[in-house]
């Protein structure tokens, strides 16, 4: 946990102290009640109060000069992080992989990769974060594996192997093709064949990811001793990857077709009826009883149902689910998005706070190494991108639920526009890009759908500073290109500019820290219907804090505002004092304690 730090109120005139301003009216109505939490202070998880961020290693700092990152850059910059109230640091994977799918093909889970450094680099980054007040948490991927892993060389050979049965093999079709017209996640089928076996195993994602098969419990056994290993080793927690793949309907049968006769994987295996009890069984048998939290990633786990995977009796501490970071449906298609209103964010952000109210919690984020950048993905083109970035992390901290905050979020940092498919590294993206093509884009309109949602955007290098790479490497490349607007936009110059985003982070971390009601207050909605503004009250123990935002680039007015005899504006996204009134600048957001 961290050291208690000093609260400060951050009001919008940089230095200035907060406002109390008396006799605010009533506006027109009372807040419209859409969810509740329960407001107790007592035994809060460490995990409840602090912010965690989310690293991507391979461009996040490299230490040896090399093109990607590693574990001692981590080290390097706790500092940094210890300063944003970084109490967790998310590691996305790290261990032994050919890197197909820039390491989500784990080809041994108890060992480093040699490119992030050694199990040592790890254990030092352990005691050093823990000396920072900082855990780590890591990235577990438990649906599939790499086909080079020694578990897959051994299932592969024959039909009786020893672990023949840790994969999901089937025979060939009666004309010989794959046995169903499953389509992976990542494009063609999902099936590979295997001639030693003569048979096809299941892969969600790429054919080097083969997916392992849960009903085995030897299976089950071996992935508790992976966590337990790393639990033992002092980790704080561990987020869990694409865990609602990993039971499959029984029987594998053939989904409805949607292009070429194939039915999207994630429509016919994502939250099958059962998977509840093999993720209560692997919590029960890792982190049962202990403070090390569990996250997962829980695509296609409707909001109605998540006080089934989440609470003190259930499988999860947090779980993440993406509604609200695919308002436009870029998840399933790039080539037949659409237009969302704010109403469309409203609506995903409350149904989740709604469905965790009681005894849940959620994560709280707009970003990670999968999405597009939140300035980019939120905002009108062309808008101020200092003031959507505020915008975005006033509301994320207003939540209810741990911030989490991705790497070069806490600047601003904004998507790239490379001018070929050649240019980008990202797997999912050449296979989207294609599926483009196939469904009759032309080649601009395709790349301007990766330029919008590649997984490279959130990949590009971290930039530190001015200097050559942005002070990621002192080597001549990166594995990624540096975004090219490093030397106005990095860590070094926002920490020397009050009104930056980076400072605005820094601000809203402590005033959340010292905050009780925007940790555990509950959560009312207000004004619904507003286009422009979204507002929602957080409550404990008859205090009240209003949070306001205009997503717009006009001048737009927050409605329904309570009733209050006087208020405190706590931070805003403007730099001057602004007045207590429901009028809200171009993309201005507030957070107000009422009196």
């Amino acid at each position: 946990m961290h050291a208690q730090m000093t609260r400060r109120t951050f009001v919008a005139a940089a230095g200035a102290a907060a406002l109390a301003l008396a006799g605010c009216s009533s506006n027109a109505g009372k807040p419209q009640p859409t969810t509740s939490a329960t407001g107790d202070t007592t035994d809060i998880p460490w995990w409840k109060k602090m912010v965690v961020y989310e690293a991507y290693p391979r461009s996040f700092q490299s230490t040896t000069g090399g093109p990607s990152g590693d574990i001692r850059g981590v080290a390097r910059r706790l500092d940094h992080l210890q300063q944003l109230g970084v109490g967790a640091v998310w590691l996305t994977p790290v261990f032994v992989s050919p890197m197909a799918d820039n390491g989500y093909d784990v080809a041994n889970y108890m060992d480093i990769d040699p490119s992030f450094g050694t199990m040592e680099d790890m254990d030092q980054l352990i005691a050093k974060a823990a000396d920072h007040d900082i855990k780590i948490v890591l990235d577990m991927v438990i649906n599939h594996t790499s086909d080079q892993h020694p578990w897959f060389l051994d299932s592969r050979q024959s039909q009786t192997a020893d672990k023949a049965d840790y994969y999901i093999w089937r025979d060939p079709a009666p004309d010989g093709g794959a046995p169903n017209n499953w389509e992976s996640i990542f494009g063609g089928s999902a099936w590979t064949y295997v001639s030693e076996r003569n048979q096809y195993y299941l892969h969600t994602f790429l054919p080097q990811q083969p997916d392992l098969n849960w009903e085995n419990k030897r299976v089950r056994a071996e992935m508790a001793d992976v966590f337990n290993f790393w639990k033992d080793k002092g980790v704080g927690g561990f987020r869990v990857d694409a865990v609602t793949y990993i039971k499959k309907p029984e029987g594998l049968p053939s989904g409805v077709p949607q292009t070429n006769g194939m039915a999207p994987i994630h429509d016919e295996t994502a939250n099958t009826k059962g998977i509840l009890e093999f993720l209560n069984e692997l919590q029960s048998k890792t982190v049962a009883g202990t403070d090390v939290f569990l996250a997962g990633e829980a695509n296609g786990v409707p909001a109605s149902e998540l006080n089934q995977w989440v609470g003190p009796n259930a499988a999860f501490d947090m779980l993440f689910t993406f509604p609200h970071v695919n308002l436009d449906g870029h998840d399933d298609s790039w080539s037949n998005t659409h237009e969302w209103r704010l109403t469309d964010l409203k609506d995903a952000l409350t149904q989740t706070q709604t469905n965790t109210a009681g005894d849940g919690w959620c994560p709280v984020f707009f970003e990670n190494h999968d999405q597009p950048r939140c300035v980019n993905e939120y905002f009108a083109p062309g808008c101020d991108r200092t003031l959507a970035a505020k915008v975005i992390a006033h509301v994320q901290y207003g939540l209810r639920g741990t911030p989490f905050v991705y790497q070069g979020q806490e600047i601003g940092m904004q998507n790239v526009s490379w001018p070929s498919i050649e240019d980008y590294n990202d797997v999912q993206s050449k296979g989207r890009y294609q599926k483009c093509l196939d469904d009759g884009l032309t080649p601009e309109q395709a790349l301007a759908a990766v330029q919008r949602f590649s997984r490279d955007n959130a990949r590009t290098p971290m930039q530190w500073d001015d200097t050559a790479h942005a002070g990621f490497t002192q080597g001549p490349t990166t594995w990624l290109p540096v975004h090219d607007d490093y030397a106005t936009h990095n860590i070094a110059a926002q920490a020397q500019d009050d009104k930056s985003v980076l400072s605005c982070f820094k601000r809203l971390a402590q005033l959340r820290s010292g905050n009780d009601v925007l940790v555990s207050g509950t959560y009312t909605e207000i004004d619904h219907d507003n286009q422009n503004v979204y507002s929602f009250l957080r409550e404990l123990d008859g205090r009240r804090v209003l949070v306001m935002a205009n997503f717009t680039n006009a001048p737009a007015t927050a409605g329904n505002l309570p009733a209050c005899q006087g208020a405190t504006v706590l931070s805003c996204t403007y730099e001057d004092s602004p007045a207590w009134d429901a009028e809200l600048r171009p993309l201005e957001a507030r957070i107000v304690e009422l009196r």
